[in-house]
């Protein structure tokens, strides 16, 4: 049955998350693209008010709450702050959930908990250097010795975890009866000798957001912080990846509903020529089509995120989200400069921020060319490069 209300509890939570991001981000959010400075206070009152465990049971230290409910909460913050919602939906979705998902009972009391109750965030190492698109190319290895793995690797642009007392990194760990590697997930105590976290990269868009390279010299972790199945590393993260890219949509859903807004209210101030630019029919045009792809990208968030709560298979709509809405984003906030002509260009009217923070959710998790291979893929099509992500 199709329904396209949301539930009270949906509501409230939507709400909730709003006057939070309206209220406490949105008002410095220039300043964090300014100074790449990390909104670690924000952060902290995100745990209090239970926003880091929207998606998880409350024995957990969650809210008990659902994937629409969460992706919600995304699009909010990321109205407010493309920086800050990257941070979030990668602590919640990459961070947390594979722990949630896969982990054992001890796992879950051990790292999940802390996580959901906002007392740490949470990080996922999987790109490399010479691994994006193609994360089975994975090059990091962990080898067994007696007890431990012993890591040894480089992971790069990693999200949050200079914030995180742990991270899940990806190694290879032997081979299948193919030859081919076996990619395991670990998880890494951030204290842990030998590893070191570097966060010097200057980026062009979503500054606010911790960005991190990850050095791996014989890290030696306990066997027992294996998440999940050895052999089944790689599609466990590939389910990962699949619940990550709602929420990389609906964070473009966000950003593209915030340069909409300021384009829509400027359009209506702005005169030129005796009146409102608004009363323009090629700006009315601009518009319309801005306010029709955010709402096609909004629903697809929300089918995709139905799908994956009811337990039907979502890697298909999550691909599709990920791929029309960051598409859009970036379309949406480039038209939002146009609309706004010179000023546009400058800093105070914030469209150029949105512009750089939307590019980047054209490459993360699966670059829009990938998403594309993903869908073909779905659809049966053969005769391609076979790709891992």
């Amino acid at each position: 049955m199709m329904n396209f209300e949301l539930t009270k509890e949906q509501r409230m939570i939507r709400d909730m998350v709003r006057d939070f991001a309206e209220n406490e981000i949105a008002p410095k959010a220039i300043e964090y693209d300014r100074t790449s400075e990390f909104p670690e206070e924000n952060f902290k009152k995100m745990g209090e008010l239970g926003m880091l465990g929207i998606p998880f049971p409350e024995q957990y230290g969650g809210s008990g709450g659902d994937t629409i409910s969460y992706a919600l909460a995304v699009e909010e913050i990321g109205r407010a702050c493309g920086g800050t919602g990257l941070s979030y939906a990668a602590a919640v979705s990459l961070g947390a959930s594979p722990i949630y998902y896969f982990g054992t009972e001890e796992q879950k009391q051990e790292y999940l908990i802390p996580m959901a109750s906002g007392q740490t965030l949470g990080s996922f190492g999987l790109t490399e250097p010479n691994a994006g698109s193609d994360a089975g190319g994975t090059q990091t290895k962990a080898v067994v010795d007696n007890d431990d793995f012993v890591i040894n690797g480089e992971k790069c642009w990693i999200t949050n975890a200079s914030y995180a007392r742990q991270v899940i990194v990806t190694a290879v760990t032997g081979k299948n009866e193919q030859g081919r590697n076996v990619i395991s997930a670990i998880i890494v105590p951030t204290d842990t000798p030998g590893f070191k976290i570097n966060s010097n990269y200057e980026k062009m868009g979503v500054r606010a957001s911790n960005t991190c390279e990850l050095i791996l010299e014989d890290v030696r972790v306990p066997r027992s912080n294996l998440l999940g199945d050895a052999e089944r590393g790689f599609s466990q993260f590939l389910y990962t990846l699949d619940g990550g890219r709602i929420s990389i949509a609906a964070l473009a859903v966000g950003v593209a509903q915030a340069a909409f807004d300021r384009a829509l209210a400027y359009a209506k101030e702005r005169k030129q020529f005796g009146q409102a630019i608004s009363n323009f029919q090629a700006i009315q045009f601009k518009l319309a089509d801005m306010a029709m792809e955010i709402e096609l990208a909004r629903n697809m968030v929300l089918k995709a995120a139905w799908l994956k709560d009811n337990n039907k298979s979502f890697g298909k709509e999550s691909a599709y989200a990920k791929l029309f809405a960051s598409e859009a984003a970036t379309r949406i906030s480039n038209q939002a400069i146009q609309i706004h002509g010179g000023y546009g260009y400058m800093r105070e009217y914030e469209v150029e921020r949105m512009l750089r923070d939307a590019k980047l959710l054209e490459i993360g998790e699966g670059t829009s060319e990938i998403q594309r291979l993903v869908i073909a893929r779905q659809l049966g099509c053969t005769g391609m490069v076979k790709v891992k992500a």
